[in-house]
Order: structure tokens, then C-alpha cells, then sequence
């Protein structure tokens, strides 16, 4: 079976291709079952759905009664034209269950549709093998605005070489999308992921679906489909743009943002998560400084606008308003760095109801406590605001940014030191998280991280907080780099929800793989190539199941990155909630950036290479609109990579950025390590 979705139909085919390998006819009976919602919960929408058949062709399903699918008409068909349906769940099932539905036992469905019943839609195909016979059955999935719409896309996909047509068009489109950048390195795990499955993961889950096993939300989150598109901003521009705007006008005119949201009604919960507005600026940026697009900047976007939150809340779901204000995107950056520049006590940003780490809900949520990585980021978010967006600004607003990223980092240093590693925050009583007189969380890997990724912490400490991530979170034999140690269990400090998560499980003390990306990318920034690159090797999923014992250990996908691996006894090296992670996005960007060193800025590219010392060559090809670099970075000698020369088409150059150009020729580029003598 093959299962797809066309590039520009609502419709998902399940291609089922039947070979009879006997010597005698066979029949065989397909069933194609799906449990409709057309809704939030299926308990409270049933009463209203009602499935109907169209002559004796798809059967439908709708709900007038929902907001959200109002007028929209849902459907299952398939490629035969000989197929019994049913709408009646109890028909289906029966008293067996889901272990052996009653309808199985039967030789057709009986047909039943209409409004008033458990509802399900079912359609049961009976097909007739001869000896040595081949045949494919089609079933669809899908959803039209009229009757008319469902009729079309059904009499389409009847058709065996129309679905064989829109399947060549969906790989060629992957292919074009997802080949913009391909490596070929010593590895072939690496090779594997970077070549097309991160981005797969980002692109097809993250952005689109929203939507997996384990998540089956579909919200688009504030913070997450930012962080998302950076890993595309190179290769699909326009869809970076267009996400940074639709968050923009989700905005509220305070500056405070939706945390999550679902479309098309733009329900969502605003709240008092701290680092959720500064992803606006940050993101927008980093967009500037890969595409060169200021434009962006001027953009006019709405803002949202609905009531404040009370003084005892912390979050409200609720539906805002569209405000009649709206601004140029630069002004939007500026109400949320504005409304984030919130300090405590010691000069760090208030960490409010969560901080990247929503499960640390209740550290600052009475309105005091403060956080450290927090101030990393907001500080390095100022200081690239302020070098790519500020650049027609007046130069008193640039100092100011620039001051309070001084400021920041001034506090950080003061008060945030632990001795070996800096703490990760301070609680709303003024007691330290991250520290090594903590019972719990002595540890955590954002603040260590981040102190190098920003490159704003004091370099001697950055390194040693390195040292102490490698000799407390990262644990060679189960493959995994923790988020934090010990988990949080039986202790008396009170973090938040986090502690409702088994030891070892997702945020508390289990490898959270958003994080463990930024460590992996902090190691290559500190120019230690060889154990970033062996971090990367250690989380990549491919060397979690290279055998069934191993397998049978990580028990998910191997080509897709996990949000989570277990740490603790009894399930150490399980992963858990595979596809719907941003870890995705930032893994592909510690690989193909901070390792193998491909940057792009603008119309220039440079490359500075991380990648290990016993790797003696490797390449990187890069498809500029109609334009290739092939690029070649030689190591022959196993030097350290601080220094290197420059070919470009045979020619000596110096090291400065490769001028981007769209000639429609072939470039070829050698980036030779040397030892700078």
C-alpha cells in the first residue's frame, strides 16, 4: 500500500496493490474504515453527523452544526465501482470490538446511512484474483465544498493512471523541494538524514500537518513554527516569510502573544509564557540575515486585540478579536522585545509562567522569578535585532538594544555562576534551580548550551559549563544527551507540571531532542568538530536501530527524530513522541550549518567547516536558483579546521564570502584545510 496526498487536492489515497501468487482464483475483501469527528470531541459531535451516499458511489459525511466545517462535505470512495458502505458504527463492530468487527464475518455492509446512529463510514470492496493475477484497488480520503467538488475528485482517482500521474508529480515536487542542498560524507546516517528527511520532518509534519501520532492537534504554535522555518530559510524563502507574518498578526497589541491557536477560527490561549514573543525577532532576523529580504520589515500586519489577563490568571483560551491597528512588522519586533524586557531582583528576565520549558509552569508564575537562559536569548536576540533590523534606525534606539544585551550579560555573569556550570533560574522564593546544591535539576543542559551558542558568555566559563554538560548529561552507552540531571521526583522544590512526568520521561531528565540539537551545535561553535559531530552521531535515530535488539530498545521510527529518549530504568533508551518536533528543524542546522559549516548570509555563502578531523573530505552541492555549487572541503592531513584555503573554479582566492550569482553555470569550490604556516 501506498498512501499520498495529491499536490492541489483535498483527497488521501491509499493505494492497494493485490498479487494472487496461487495457482487458483482467489477473492479477497478490502474494508476501508474511518471514525469521523468533524469536531473536537467525537462524543459531543455525533448526534450531529450525518452520512449519506451519493448514487452508488462515495459515501459522505457532514456536520452543519460545527463552526468549523460548516457546509463542508466529507468522503471515502474508491476505484471500484462494485462496494457496500455503512454509516453505522454498532453495524460495524458489532459485540466483537475492535479485535474482529462483526462486519468482517459478513459478505457485504448493509448499506445503512443516514442521521441518529453511531456514526463511522465504512466501505467494503470484494475483489476476484485469478491464478497469478495482478490488481490495485484505490481507496480516498478526502473533503469538498459540494457534492459536485466530491464527484470530481472521486471520478479522478477512479482512474488507475491519474493516481500513478499525481504520485510522479508529489515525488518529483519532494525531490526539487528537499534536493536545494545534498552532502556526501564519510557517514551515511548523516548523508541519510540531512539529505531530505529532517527537512521532510519539518516541512511535511511540523509546518503542514501539524500532527502526529502523539500530538494530534493541528494548533500552530507561536514559538514552534518560528523556530521551524529557520531550518528552511535557505532552500523555501517564501515559506519563512509568509510564517513569520501569519505569527506576526497573532500578536496582541500589548506585545504579548497566543501561545498556540487553531485555524480558521483563531481560538487560542494567550498566556504568561516568557519566551514566546521574543521568537518574533529573533526569527525575523536570522530570516534577514540568510535571505537578505528587508523588505519584510515593512509589511503591515494587524494586531489581535481581547481582554487582558487578570492578575490570578495565568493563561485563557479565548477567541480575539482582529484590532483595527496594524503595523509594520518592525514595530511588532518591538512591542514584544519591549513587553519581554521584564527583570528581577539580580537583573534577569522574568522567566513568568515558562521558558522554552512550559513544564517549569510554576518557577516564576507569583511574578519574581527569573531565568538564565532566558537572558542568553533575549540578549542575543537584541544583539542580532539590533545588527539586522535596526540598520535605518535612529543610532539611540541601537544603543539602547545594545546596552540592555550588555546588561543582560553583565547579570548573568554576576549571578548565575554556579562554580562549574551556570544555573538554569531562580524560583519566585528566591531559591536557585540548576545549581549543584540542588537535589534535583543540579544541572541543565539550555543555560550551558546557550552561554557558547550566543557567544555572548564569558568564553573560559562557556567551556568549562561544556566540560560539565559532557561529564553530567551525556551518556555514551544509552545514546543519549540528557536535558537535564537528576529528573525531578521526590523533592521539595515545586517546578511545575515537569514534575509530573515519570523520571527520565520527555522534560523531566530524559533526552528532550530540541535540546540536545543546541548542545550539538554548541560543541561545533566552540570548535570542538570531533565531539560535535560525535554528539550528532550519538542522537541520530538511525544508530538507534541498526539491529533488532536495538530496536526493540528505541521501539520508533528510525528515520525521524524523537521530541524525547527515556533515561531511567525501566525504559532507558526509548524513544517517544516521533515526527511532531522541532528538534527536526534544529538538528538539520547543527548538521548542515554548525558541523559541515554551510552559511548562507545574504547573497554571500561561507563555509567553516566543524566536521571531525579524521574526516579528509567531503561535499556539499548547492542548487542556487538555477545555479550549482559543488563544494569540496579537504581535510588531507587531519588538521584542526581553525584555518583553511580557498579555490573557486580553480582559482586561488582569499577567504572572504562566495559571491551568490545566477549565472546557470556549474561552480566548483575547495575549502583545504592547511596549518596556517
Amino acid at each position: 500500500m501506498i498512501q499520498f496526498v495529491p499536490l492541489h487536492d483535498k483527497v488521501k489515497l491509499s493505494a492497494i496493490r493485490l498479487h494472487n501468487h496461487h495457482d487458483s482464483a482467489k477473492t479477497i475483501t478490502l474494508t476501508y474504515y474511518v471514525h469521523p469527528v468533524m469536531g473536537v470531541d467525537p462524543s459531543q459531535t455525533a448526534s450531529s453527523l450525518v452520512t449519506d451516499r451519493i448514487e452508488d458511489g462515495p459515501l459522505i459525511f457532514t456536520n452543519h452544526t460545527s463552526v468549523d466545517f460548516k457546509g463542508k462535505i466529507g468522503f471515502i470512495g474508491s476505484s471500484s465501482f462494485k462496494s457496500s458502505v455503512t454509516g453505522d458504527r454498532d453495524e460495524f463492530f458489532g459485540t466483537s470490538g475492535l479485535k474482529d468487527p462483526q462486519c468482517l464475518q459478513n459478505q457485504s455492509l448493509s448499506n445503512t446511512v443516514g442521521a441518529g446512529m453511531d456514526p463511522c463510514a465504512a466501505m467494503q470492496v470484494n475483489v476476484t484474483l485469478e491464478a497469478r493475477q495482478s490488481e490495485e484497488v484505490i481507496f480516498m480520503l478526502g473533503m469538498g465544498d459540494d457534492r459536485e467538488e466530491v464527484l470530481r475528485y472521486v471520478e479522478i482517482y477512479q482512474d488507475k493512471a491519474q493516481v500513478e500521474s499525481a504520485l510522479t508529480q508529489v515525488k518529483a515536487f519532494w525531490k526539487e523541494k528537499l534536493h536545494a542542498i545534498q552532502v556526501k560524507t564519510p557517514d551515511s546516517a548523516t548523508d541519510l538524514l540531512l539529505n531530505g528527511w529532517l527537512q521532510y520532518q519539518t516541512i511535511a509534519c511540523r509546518l503542514w500537518g501539524r500532527s502526529s501520532f502523539y500530538q494530534s492537534g493541528g494548533a500552530f504554535g507561536f514559538r514552534d513554527q518560528l523556530q521551524d522555518v529557520l531550518a528552511i530559510a535557505t532552500t523555501w524563502p517564501e515559506i519563512a516569510r509568509e510564517q513569520i507574518l501569519k505569527h506576526a498578526a497573532h500578536q496582541f497589541i500589548e506585545g504579548d502573544v497566543l501561545h498556540w491557536w487553531h485555524e480558521p477560527t483563531g481560538k487560542g490561549t494567550r498566556t504568561r509564557i516568557s519566551d514566546d514573543l521574543l521568537w518574533l525577532p529573533y526569527v525575523t532576523a536570522e530570516y534577514i540575515r540568510i535571505t537578505g529580504d528587508r523588505s519584510i520589515l515593512e509589511v503591515s500586519v494587524p494586531f489581535l486585540s481581547a481582554d487582558i489577563l487578570s492578575e490570578s490568571e495565568d493563561e485563557r483560551y479565548c477567541q480575539p478579536a482582529l484590532s483595527q491597528l496594524a503595523t509594520s512588522l518592525f514595530d511588532h519586533c518591538e512591542r514584544a522585545l519591549r513587553h519581554a524586557m521584564k527583570f528581577g531582583e539580580r537583573g534577569l528576565p522574568l522567566i513568568g509562567t515558562g521558558d522554552w520549558n512550559d513544564g517549569m509552569n510554576t518557577v516564576g508564575n507569583k511574578g519574581k522569578g527569573e531565568s538564565v537562559w532566558l537572558g542568553w536569548f533575549m540578549s542575543d536576540t537584541l544583539t542580532k535585532f539590533t545588527k539586522y533590523c535596526c540598520e535605518d534606525e535612529p543610532q539611540e534606539k541601537t544603543e539602547f538594544y545594545t546596552n540592555q544585551s550588555k546588561a543582560i550579560i553583565q547579570a548573568i555573569e554576576a549571578n548565575a555562576w554556579d562554580g562549574e556550570w551556570y544555573r538554569r533560574a531562580y524560583f519566585d522564593d528566591g531559591n536557585s534551580l540548576g545549581s549543584s546544591k540542588n537535589r534535583e535539576c543540579r544541572i541543565d543542559s539550555l543555560s550551558q548550551s546557550w552561554a557558547t551558542i550566543s557567544g555572548l558568555g564569558d568564553p573560559n566559563r562557556a567551556r568549562t559549563a561544556l566540560d560539565a554538560m559532557e561529564n553530567n548529561l551525556v551518556v555514551r552507552n544509552q545514546g543519549l544527551i540528557k536535558l537535564l540531571t537528576p529528573p525531578f521526583d521526590q523533592g521539595e522544590s515545586d517546578p511545575g507540571y515537569i514534575k509530573g512526568y515519570l523520571p527520565g520521561v520527555r522534560e523531566n531528565g530524559g533526552q528532550y531532542t530540541h535540546a540536545a540539537a543546541w548542545a550539538i551545535m554548541a560543541k561545533a561553535k566552540s570548535a570542538q568538530g570531533d565531539e560535535a559531530w560525535e554528539w550528532f552521531d550519538l542522537v541520530n535515530p538511525i544508530n538507534h536501530t541498526r539491529n533488532l535488539r536495538e530496536y526493540s530498545v528505541y521501539k520508533v521510527e528510525p528515520y525521524v527524530l524523537s521530541a524525547d529518549v527515556y533515561s531511567e530504568y525501566p525504559h532507558q533508551g526509548r524513544g517517544g513522541w516521533s515526527w511532531y518536533t522541532g528538534s527536526a528543524g534544529w538538528m538539520y542546522r547543527a548538521g548542515i550549518e554548525s558541523i559541515l559549516g554551510f552559511q548562507k548570509n545574504g547573497d554571500t555563502l561561507t563555509i567553516l567547516p566543524n566536521a571531525p578531523r579524521n574526516w579528509r573530505e567531503y561535499e556539499i552541492i548547492y542548487t542556487y536558483l538555477d545555479t550549482t555549487y559543488e563544494i569540496k572541503i579537504l581535510n588531507p592531513d587531519g588538521l584542526n579546521r581553525n584555518h583553511h584555503s580557498q579555490r573557486i573554479d580553480g582559482v586561488l582566492s582569499e577567504n572572504k564570502p562566495i559571491i551568490l550569482v545566477n549565472d546557470k553555470a556549474v561552480h566548483r569550490i575547495e575549502i583545504i584545510s592547511d596549518d596556517h604556516r
